[in-house]
């Protein structure tokens, strides 16, 4: 379905940004600075995983990540454009990675909020997906965190289509996945809110590992506190990554990863 192959776009075109709208050269912006600050947290995987987000418009074209380039390469004019089906829209140059293209199509398809979808394999993230359990609420983060958290088994490399209703069913209304045995996912209205979900998410999965292997007796937290902690979360977390983190998070790229602008 895919080539594998970078292609050499034309070198006659007009820069890409002059090629599309104002507001999805905002979006790719965005999406190019999360990619970079995937990598600045060191939850890459070489040139794998994905991030995607939705362009506006009645299409449904979104823009996901050109399978070949480093997370810290990517550029607000690399990413490629693609429609439901797979089939590029607008070329950068190089192809999509097929299994991004299904777990992201599938959450796309069915979530009009989902603007953003964001899915990593990093090694705390997998690893308590491996565990039965899951997440557990040991400390106040992962306390903010359970009650938006869905799971999904797995069945092997995200090659095949007719695993997106399933993908589908298990994330329901959610907005943060573990993925049974391969990593996480979030989703946000916007990349900030996808971004900062994963960092909370991530962080969690963190903790989890670094107390599990102690190997000490837990210290329970009050059950009236993790209720308290749910119900602070169900609040949401659009304000604060929109208006505080994001804005932060793009300072310190400008500072140590910039270019993801170009």
């Amino acid at each position: 379905m895919f080539d594998t192959a970078p292609t050499l776009a034309p070198a006659d075109q007009p820069p890409l940004r002059d090629r599309v709208s104002p507001e999805e050269w905002r979006l790719r912006v965005d999406l190019a600075a999360a990619y970079r600050l995937v990598a600045l947290f060191g939850w890459d995987d070489l040139v794998f995983t994905h991030i995607s987000a939705r362009v506006q418009g009645p299409e449904h074209h979104f823009l996901i990540n050109p399978y070949g380039m480093l997370f810290e390469e990517i550029t607000a004019s690399s990413l490629v454009k693609v429609d439901m089906d797979g089939k590029v829209v607008l070329d950068t140059g190089f192809p999509v990675n097929p299994a991004g293209f299904t777990i992201h199509s599938a959450v796309h398809q069915v979530r009009e909020d989902a603007g953003c979808v964001l899915h990593l394999h990093t090694a705390d993230g997998t690893a308590v997906s491996t565990l039965e359990e899951g997440l557990l609420p040991l400390n106040q983060t992962a306390q903010l965190v359970i009650d938006d958290l869905a799971y999904h088994d797995y069945e092997g490399v995200a090659f095949e289509h007719d695993e997106r209703p399933r993908l589908q069913r298990d994330l329901g209304t959610k907005n943060t996945m573990l993925l049974r045995n391969h990593g996480t996912l979030t989703v946000g209205r916007t990349v900030a809110e996808a971004f900062t979900r994963m960092y909370f998410l991530e962080r969690s999965c963190t903790m989890q590992v670094r107390t599990l292997t102690m190997g000490r007796p837990l210290y329970p937290a009050p059950q009236g506190a993790i209720e308290r902690n749910i119900q602070i979360s169900r609040q949401g977390v659009s304000q604060a990554a929109n208006l505080l983190v994001w804005p932060a998070l793009l300072r310190r790229l400008a500072r140590q990863m910039p270019g993801y602008q170009d």
